[in-house]
């Protein structure tokens, strides 16, 4: 099986965008069964790292992940696909809430260093740069990661088979509230 180690450079998804997913919007039914289709597709691997479910460490099973194009000229994070991930990958991608865990005591400083120590090792043996040299990082791009601060909150949008859905939350202070997070 041929593994795609760039899906974890995939950036958090930007803030307006949290709680809006294909999962919410098209329900848990259509959820699981487009989330087995990509396990089977890969036959019940990492699409990132290759590992099978059954020797995935911390969990034996494989979790569904949004694959996005992101378009930072549009505001748009366009679904390409769901993909097959096993734990450690997926909440690589997802560090933002790997931090939240780890500063809540949810998991333990030492999952959470396995977890990104695995993921940068991933990284470099193919190559890739490490998640805070990633092009998102790029200065071009970096300020659209602060919607709130640059005045484009209610432009980002989910485009999913040509359909666009937009935040639940009208501005940074909604989603400040909603998140228990100091607003600025």
């Amino acid at each position: 099986m041929e593994t795609f180690p760039e899906i974890l450079l995939q950036p958090n998804i930007i803030k307006p965008l949290h709680g809006l997913n294909p999962r919410t919007i098209f329900g848990q039914k259509w959820w699981d069964y487009e989330r087995q289709i990509a396990y089977a597709s890969t036959d019940y691997k990492c699409l990132a790292c290759g590992v099978d479910k059954n020797d995935a460490e911390f969990h034996q099973w494989l979790e569904a992940h949004e694959d996005y194009r992101i378009d930072f000229k549009r505001f748009r994070y366009e679904l390409k696909r769901i993909i097959p991930l096993c734990h450690a990958c997926h909440n690589f991608i997802h560090d933002g809430r790997l931090k939240i865990l780890w500063n809540t005591g949810k998991i333990s400083p030492e999952k959470y260093m396995r977890i990104t120590g695995r993921g940068e090792k991933i990284l470099s043996d193919s190559g890739l740069p490490q998640r805070n040299n990633a092009w998102w990082a790029d200065p071009e791009y970096y300020p659209q990661l602060f919607p709130e601060k640059v005045g484009t909150w209610n432009k980002w949008h989910l485009l999913i088979d040509g359909k666009e859905y937009y935040s639940k939350f009208d501005d940074y202070d909604a989603w400040a509230e909603f998140y228990g997070r100091k607003k600025w």
